[in-house]
């Protein structure tokens, strides 16, 4: 999702001599997954509390600095355990920000977001891989939506908008976000390194969806 065009070339023409089998590669981009929301799991569990009095502004300049160093750095790496420390990098600023704001929502909610998050998943994924036409050129539309939603949230925010309406718009894009960038992840020479940056892709586009399913639910009960 994140990635530029220069960084979709380099990740094209990549060492072909590592490539990883088709089974391989793509139980390297779940099991990458899979560790990023443990890691999440496990920060909110334990560490809730500390994050919740850390100073907001100390906690603001980290969480923008290091997530986005994780992503310029997993994005210029060829390496795939620099990629891997740069995922991490990625992982840990968005555990802390859920660790404070997911106790905010009562558990049932919390677990209902995730069932509809991860049948989500599921459907695209089956979607990009059966129907990959649906999904190859879609990048560019998507990521002229994901600006023009941000920006008109912003707006309507400012003017004390709070109902659904960009939630629901931000479930489309990134539902499709998530086929798109499985797609591109087929696409890829199936390199370790590879399989890293796809999963950082896959992570963000599932976070920003579960995040946008759980304040559709909460608001609705509202």
């Amino acid at each position: 999702m994140i990635n530029s065009k220069n960084r979709k070339l380099e990740r094209l023409n990549s060492g072909l001599s590592d490539t990883l089998s088709e089974n391989v590669y793509n139980l390297v981009i779940g099991g990458c997954l899979i560790y990023g929301f443990i890691v999440n799991a496990i920060m909110i569990t334990l560490f809730g509390d500390f994050f919740l009095y850390m100073n907001p502004v100390i906690f603001i300049i980290s969480y923008v600095v290091l997530a986005f160093t994780g992503i310029l750095v997993s994005s210029i790496s060829k390496n795939p355990i620099v990629s891997f420390i740069g995922y991490n990098m990625v992982v840990v600023p968005i555990g802390a920000l859920l660790a404070i704001c997911l106790p905010g929502y009562p558990a049932k909610e919390i677990l209902l977001a995730v069932i509809i998050t991860g049948a989500v998943v599921g459907v695209m994924t089956v979607m990009a891989t059966t129907r990959p036409k649906i999904f190859e050129n879609l990048g560019l539309t998507l990521g002229i939506a994901l600006i023009l939603g941000i920006l008109g949230e912003t707006i309507a925010l400012l003017f004390g908008y709070a109902g659904n309406a960009f939630n629901w718009l931000f479930v489309i894009i990134f539902s499709l976000y998530i086929g798109y960038d499985w797609h591109k992840a087929q696409v890829y020479p199936k390199t370790l390194d590879n399989a890293v940056d796809s999963a950082i892709d896959l992570y963000l586009d599932i976070i920003n969806l579960f995040i946008r399913l759980l304040s559709i639910i909460n608001r609705s009960r509202d």
